[in-house]
């Protein structure tokens, strides 16, 4: 099965056609076509291709779903014996994207 890992948002993914997966905020909007050509290897199968610092030539497609968002992380922080207590939660914001074609050269 081809793949590829690419690199978006300073963090690399590893790819498969037809995946949807979550990407740092990307600023495109739902339904948006985009590309990623920061490929730093691929594989078809037989073959693997590594980049220096990218595979050239190669491409991934994808078209983005929509915003989403990560779980909730809870921190809390108690000082004991001082009655502080502080209690505050974050959650990551996302771009959900879903990999339509990976395009790798021959």
């Amino acid at each position: 099965m081809p793949y590829a890992i690419i690199e978006t948002g300073d963090k690399q993914f590893r790819v498969e056609q037809g995946m949807t997966l979550n990407i740092p905020t990307y600023e495109a909007a739902a339904g948006a076509a985009v590309t990623f050509d920061r490929v730093l290897l691929c594989a078809d199968g037989t073959t693997v291709r590594v980049g220096t610092p990218t595979v050239a030539n190669a491409v991934v497609k994808a078209t983005v779903l929509g915003p989403a968002q990560g779980e909730k992380k809870v921190v809390f922080k108690m000082r004991r014996r001082k009655a502080s207590m502080r209690k505050t939660g974050h959650r990551q914001d996302y771009t959900a994207v879903h990999i339509d074609e990976l395009v790798l050269p021959a």
